[in-house]
């Protein structure tokens, strides 16, 4: 797989800082109060919402699961495959933080945010499109960059395991 024109490769150790920036601009922005539960969007959410839920003191951490990036290249059809736990969604989402690596086209935000409306949108990276859906990110990078995270990447892009497994 060869690298686009505007390629933007992330450390495990870049991440790891960002994802504490963000939870620094968190800490404050709950108006005094705790966060009830954080809600990462998967798969990419899982990361950042593990760090920022220690740096907060959050326990209660629950997933929505949408399929949007088939072949890792474009963006496909999306697909909820997980709702959220009905007890989150009481009260549209107030006081609940949904986490995610990056909004990108805002496709995906704009469905999660319609689920919970008054729920706290925060991102590590965000792109154009996808920013207005957001209430908080930490890096914004132009819409026409890649971002190849850490977990996607070995000496060179690695294929998921079960992609190179044929039962």
């Amino acid at each position: 797989m060869s690298l686009p024109e505007k390629a933007f490769p992330v450390s495990w150790d870049q991440f790891h800082r960002d994802a504490r920036a963000l939870a620094w601009r968190l800490a404050g922005s709950n108006g005094g109060r705790e966060w009830r539960a954080i809600v990462c969007i998967t798969r990419g959410g899982l990361v950042p919402a593990a760090i920022i839920a220690r740096e907060l003191g959050v326990r209660l951490i629950e997933t929505v699961c949408v399929a949007s990036y088939h072949d890792y290249t474009a963006q496909g059809e999306l697909k909820v495959l997980k709702e959220i736990a009905p007890g989150l969604t009481e009260k549209d989402g107030e006081g609940v933080l949904i986490v995610d690596d990056l909004t990108d086209t805002g496709k995906t935000a704009a469905i999660v945010r319609a689920m919970m409306p008054k729920a706290h949108f925060a991102t590590v990276y965000a792109k154009p499109k996808g920013r207005p859906l957001v209430d908080t990110f930490v890096t914004e990078v132009s819409q026409d960059t890649w971002i190849y995270f850490p977990w996607d990447m070995g000496f060179s892009y690695q294929k998921p395991i079960a992609e190179d497994h044929q039962g």
